[in-house]
């Protein structure tokens, strides 16, 4: 080692040691840099980039060499055979290519040492053809010894480079592969120049073709100024293409791909750096949250194609209202948030709000087709009441959930009732659940009865649910609530177990209508569940009825329609309810193999008063007489209107007339006694009200 540093301190000159070790230095990251390219790209690019690799290592590594002989201290005339040193050149760039080549191959077997292993003997090669070619007046004798070592340290540390930057263990490896590069051509020359000894010969010729030193030193410059040409230019392509892609994955991943619009990361990003603006409390920001009317029927019945293109044109159509400083976002399938800080008054958004409207709400032509779509906007204004993005956007959407409820095309503001509302439904929600375990729900049935004998034919099961702190909690609250959240799947599933067990034990078969939610006739599952709990309860298929109702079914009629045939084959039978207020009665009739219509109280509340209703009334009698349908009226609550059903043929009805709906002890007399009395009970007034069933 001290005979290494000797050489080092003593035979070569500082100003092209330092020179030396500059070029080393540089060259050595830069090439590392590189390697790390290479192994990340493939084909063509690959190739172009280890050839720039090979290029950068080998003119590092030559001139490295021969600066530091420049500078080597002989104290008698020196040369460089012309032939040696080119030679060495196309060693080092030809060996150091193959190495990384072989290096680049694979991801982790040893191949990656391997070719380490054969940049480091390129670095030896290209030092001892090199030296071939050093004349000077005398000879020189070579240590074999020191020979060896070099070769092993050269070969050591090229592995040890590109181990370190394939087989990373921290953020800094890529500067470690780079630093064993250089000790790798560092002690490869001066173990190796350690071994060397001049045995000077004043007398001797020298060969008439050498290069001469300043020769030489003009070719060192020039391809020192070409390493550093190439390697600058290198350098700032590279850092313009990880800039450039950079930018590339931020606009993709803050950029909605079909819309081109700001996604919901750059929405709360964006509305988040405007309320943390010096002047933000001073200001005012709008947010306008809103979804597409219609769109999922688009999508349904004209595929994605048609969808995409809503979204496009929606898109284009929003950007076009949104001035400098404003923007709109797609935070999701159809649902969309503008931004605005340019507003000062609400009549202002509400005109944004009203024009974004009415630029939806224009046709959209799409391949022959024209496409309609609409929208509700809800709007929330900081820092009127929200401290952060989520609860801004949060209130936008309740804002709008409550336009959407008042009718298509409506704009609505954010106050904190809504919010107060919206706990409430949240609140009932948790409550129904703890409800369900605790036996809080209670089934109610209610008669239905033949119109001609007043005979009990069977009953409507409603349910019923009586809150520990509320009280009597009525289904227009809760049933809606438990169809949003999805909780009228299981509750679903519980009216129908527990009215099958309890309609099972009656002395009296008489049949039970239950009602069926939309979602639950959605799930391929169900009629298969209706198996299971028959099988279970024991109630034979033939005493229950499953009402429907046409919102349930005209989503996917194909669907509906495969579902409610296979209910039937195995013997339960289908109503149709609420039958008039759905959007295809009758092209529905033509359809589903209905057992039952049931005519909508709201059609015999006025029988026998206006003319209309009575009109609509008569009309479904005939038509179900004719497809063979029969039929019950729903909402019979005085003499008027059992009159006038009896007289048209009305099979059976249902109301006030007969019973209020009622829990089963108060019915014992009909359902295990004796046939109930045809009787019609006290007339009801008018005015009652129907409760829901679940």
């Amino acid at each position: 080692m001290f005979q290494v540093l000797t050489c080092i301190a003593v035979d070569h000159s500082p100003i092209s040691l330092v020179a030396a070790v500059s070029v080393c230095v540089f060259g050595s990251l830069l090439t590392m840099r590189l390697f790390g390219r290479v192994r990340n790209t493939r084909g063509i690019t690959r190739a172009s980039w280890i050839t720039l690799t090979s290029v950068i290592a080998g003119c590092s590594i030559w001139t490295t060499h021969f600066v530091a002989m420049m500078g080597y201290r002989t104290g008698v005339v020196a040369g460089y055979a012309p032939t040696a040193t080119l030679l060495s050149l196309v060693l080092a760039i030809t060996v150091t290519g193959i190495g990384l080549t072989i290096a680049a191959m694979t991801q982790r077997s040893l191949l990656i040492e391997a070719g380490g292993f054969l940049v480091g003997l390129g670095i030896a090669a290209m030092h001892y053809v090199g030296m071939s070619g050093y004349q000077v007046q005398g000879h020189l004798d070579v240590d074999q010894t020191y020979v060896a070592t070099s070769l092993a340290f050269g070969a050591f540390f090229g592995a040890l480079a590109t181990s370190r930057v394939a087989r990373p263990v921290t953020r800094f490896c890529r500067y470690g592969g780079g630093m064993a590069l250089i000790f790798a051509i560092a002690t490869t020359h001066f173990i190796g120049m350690t071994g060397v000894t001049l045995v000077q010969d004043p007398m001797a010729a020298m060969p008439a073709n050498i290069l001469p030193e300043s020769l030489m030193t003009l070719v060192l410059m020039l391809v020192t100024v070409m390493i550093l040409a190439i390697g600058s230019m290198t350098y700032v392509i590279d850092r313009q293409t990880s800039k450039s892609a950079l930018e590339r994955y931020r606009h993709l991943s803050l950029h909605d791909a079909l819309t081109g619009l700001p996604n919901r990361s750059a929405f709360l990003e964006r509305v988040a750096h405007l309320m943390e603006r010096p002047d933000a409390r001073n200001a005012r920001i709008y947010v306008l949250s809103f979804d597409l009317d219609r769109f999922k029927e688009i999508n349904d019945v004209h595929g994605h194609a048609a969808g995409d293109q809503v979204l496009r044109v929606a898109a284009e159509r929003m950007n076009a209202q949104m001035g400098e400083g404003d923007f709109v976002a797609r935070i999701g399938g159809d649902e969309f948030v503008a931004v605005s800080s340019r507003l000062f008054t609400h009549a202002e958004a509400e005109k944004l709000a009203q024009r974004i409207i009415t630029d939806l709400s224009a046709p959209i032509v799409w391949e022959g087709l024209t496409l309609s779509i609409g929208s509700s906007i809800g709007i929330a204004v900081f820092p009127d009441g929200a401290e952060n993005v989520d609860d801004l956007l949060a209130q936008a959407d309740v804002a709008m959930y409550r336009a959407k409820a008042t009718g298509s095309n409506n704009v609505c503001f954010y106050d904190i009732s809504m919010d107060q509302a919206a706990r409430a439904r949240s609140a009932l929600a948790m409550d129904m659940r703890h409800g369900l375990m605790h036996g809080e729900f209670e089934l109610y049935f209610q008669r239905q009865n033949d119109t001609q004998s007043g005979k009990v034919v069977g009953f409507e099961v409603l349910l019923r649910w009586t809150h520990p702190m509320r009280g009597m909690v009525s289904p227009v609250d809760f049933i809606p609530i438990a169809e949003r959240t999805g909780f009228i799947m299981e509750l679903g599933d519980w009216v129908l177990r527990q009215a099958c067990l309890e309609a099972v034990q009656w002395r009296n078969p008489l049949c039970i209508a239950v009602n069926v939610a939309p979602k639950q006739l959605a799930n391929p599952a169900f009629p298969q569940r209706v198996r299971d709990i028959l099988t279970e309860t024991g109630l034979p298929a033939e005493r229950l009825e499953l009402e429907i109702t046409e919102s349930g079914i005209i989503a996917d009629q194909q669907h509906a329609l495969n579902i409610i045939r296979q209910l039937k084959s195995f013997g339960v039978k289908i109503a149709m309810d609420d039958y008039g207020t759905g959007y295809s009665s009758l092209s529905t009739l033509q359809l589903f193999p209905f057992d039952k219509i049931k005519i909508d109280r709201a059609f015999i509340d006025n029988v026998a008063e206006n003319r209309q209703s009575a009109a609509i009334v008569r009309s479904t009698l005939i038509l179900a007489q004719s497809l063979d349908i029969p039929v019950l009226a729903e909402g019979v609550e005085n003499a008027d209107h059992l009159k006038f059903l009896q007289d048209e043929g009305c099979a059976q009805v249902q109301g006030y007339l007969y019973g209020r709906p009622a829990p089963l002890s108060q019915l014992q007399d009909v359902v295990n006694g004796q046939p109930a009395d045809t009787t019609p009970g006290p007339e009801a007034p008018a005015s009652a009200t129907r409760t829901l069933a679940a």
